[in-house]
């Protein structure tokens, strides 16, 4: 076991981590920490694009506006404006690194997607996501002031309170290196938590196995706020196969003219909202849920097959082939979709500059809960915040200063021993995603939401003797942090007592004249 010492921890490598790096200033020592590779965090799989203001007769107040009628009136509107009106900014920025934007006669070709007024989807083909993240990955590694730390899983963040020092503030964080198997102290005045979201709590989702709302627990544990952890956005086209595993069917496609429909060709989207197929992902998810339990189906079907093969290939081509390869021809066919748990629009709070409760601890993307997405997160949102807040946190990390580095004590597991039933984890593991799924997912009621806390409470009790008496791994470290996550979504949703955006209830279907959000405080 070792202590390492730097100026930032930044805790993921997804845009927002990858940003936060590049943007701060080359002469701070900064430790990128990835519990995987550089390249396996959910941004790579963003395939739509990002949201911002690029084109003539758009405008702010239009962006503002879409986002906040989303939000079913929950956003935050400094928050809003904020990164409405710095995404611009952030894609010149992202340009000036050489990101391959798709153009369409010498000028940035612009998608529309579901809930956006105009066409302000920036993207690359159909894997904008990928494209952006590998640019951002070379730089990272060619950056001599970064160094990157793959394979190391955060364990929890140490604090003034941890070491009996007055005062809120983060000084540091423990990691399980699992490449040596062992938990490294790294110590640094500034820390970012930059670990994505929680899809993995269900048991269908579109995210990464990375997605186990780490950030958000371990921020928690360390005594800071979390908030509106309510708001699951459920993805309503993610491909039904049972060899696709999480394979996204991008928005853009419904904003191309993708049609929804049912196993006998009638569609559905009319006659649950006017907008149809372009009406917020809250909506289309629900309105597949409905029919699919409404007529006992498996899936919906999304088609486009209407467009011309060569309109296909030149939009959707990673679509295309990954359908191919299972034997689905989109240019012929429907692709059968389901929804899926996709982004977390809760989380830890923070102020326009990422700052959390603690001193020196800060969150940025879909760890953090900015107020930009309120009960439902408008699409292409969420990697303009990634890059908007890493900005803004590197400039308030930039003028905060370096504080002297504190003796932090090295990780005792001097008095456990290792495990001998791995079985309970990946059991417990199950039972939480599928429970989750039936109890907390798309429609929810009082008695659902009763049944998953009994069930949270009882996984909680033995995993916290589990992780008392035995090494940590990856899976248990994963598994501890789901159930807390899923802990605090029941405790969110147990609190609004409305139907609003994201979160339907039967018990409260009505949505009430004020819209506030939902604030956990620990303790």
């Amino acid at each position: 076991m070792s202590s390492k010492h730097f100026d930032v921890l930044i805790v993921g490598s997804g845009l927002a981590g990858l940003s936060a790096a590049l943007q701060l200033p080359s002469h701070l020592r900064i430790a990128l920490l990835t519990k995987g590779e550089l390249n396996e965090g959910a941004s790579a799989w963003a395939q739509g694009g990002i949201a911002a203001v690029m084109a003539e007769g758009d405008s702010f107040d239009a962006h503002v506006q879409d986002t906040l009628v989303a939000g079913a009136g929950l956003c935050d509107l400094p928050a809003t404006q904020f990164v409405v009106e710095h995404a611009p900014e952030a894609i010149r920025w992202l340009m000036s690194l050489g990101v391959p934007f798709t153009e369409e006669d010498g000028a940035l070709h612009l998608t529309r997607e579901g809930g956006h007024s105009e066409r302000r989807i920036v993207h690359v083909t159909d894997a904008t996501g990928a494209a952006v993240q590998q640019t951002l990955i070379k730089k990272v590694l060619a950056a001599p002031n970064i160094r990157i730390f793959n394979h190391h899983m955060l364990v929890d963040l140490i604090t003034h309170q941890k070491l009996g020092l007055p005062g809120q503030q983060c000084v540091g964080l423990y990691a399980l290196d699992e490449q040596t198997d062992s938990v490294v102290t790294f110590s640094a005045p500034h820390t970012i938590l930059a670990t994505g979201g929680a899809g993995k709590v269900y048991l269908y989702t579109t995210n990464p196995d990375t997605a186990t709302g780490d950030g958000i627990a371990a921020a928690w544990r360390a005594g800071c706020r979390v908030q509106n952890m309510e708001f699951i956005q459920f993805h309503p086209t993610c491909l039904y196969h049972p060899h696709a595993k999480s394979f996204l069917i991008s928005e853009a496609v419904r904003g191309e003219g993708g049609l929804l429909k049912l196993p006998d060709g009638t569609r559905f989207m009319p006659t649950h909202d006017a907008r149809a197929e372009l009406a917020p992902r809250d909506v289309v998810a629900r309105a597949i849920d409905f029919e699919m339990k409404k007529q006992g189906l498996d899936c919906v079907y999304l088609d486009i097959s209407h467009k011309s093969p060569a309109f296909l290939k030149e939009h959707f081509p990673n679509i295309l082939e990954r359908c191919r390869q299972l034997g689905i021809d989109i240019t012929t066919q429907p692709i059968p979709v389901v929804p899926a748990a996709h982004y977390t629009c809760g989380g830890v709070a923070t102020d326009l500059a990422g700052r959390t409760d603690l001193a020196g601890l800060y969150a940025v993307g879909e760890t953090a809960c900015t107020g930009l997405h309120g009960a439902n997160r408008l699409a292409s949102n969420s990697l303009v915040e990634c890059m908007v807040f890493a900005k803004a946190t590197a400039h308030a990390i930039e003028h905060a200063g370096l504080a002297h580095p504190l003796a932090i004590p090295l990780w005792d597991d001097s008095r456990v021993t290792d495990a001998n039933e791995a079985v309970v984890i990946s059991h417990n593991w199950d039972e939480l995603r599928r429970f989750m799924w039936d109890y907390v997912g798309i429609v929810r009621t009082n008695k659902r939401l009763e049944r998953a806390a009994h069930r949270i409470a009882l996984l909680q009790s033995e995993i916290h003797e589990y992780y008392a008496h035995f090494h940590v791994t990856r899976d248990l470290l994963e598994l501890r942090n789901l159930v807390l996550v899923a802990d605090l979504i029941v405790r969110c949703a147990q609190a609004r007592h409305e139907s609003r955006g994201l979160h339907f209830t039967k018990d409260y279907p009505e949505t009430l004249g004020e819209a506030l959000p939902t604030v956990l405080t620990p303790g």
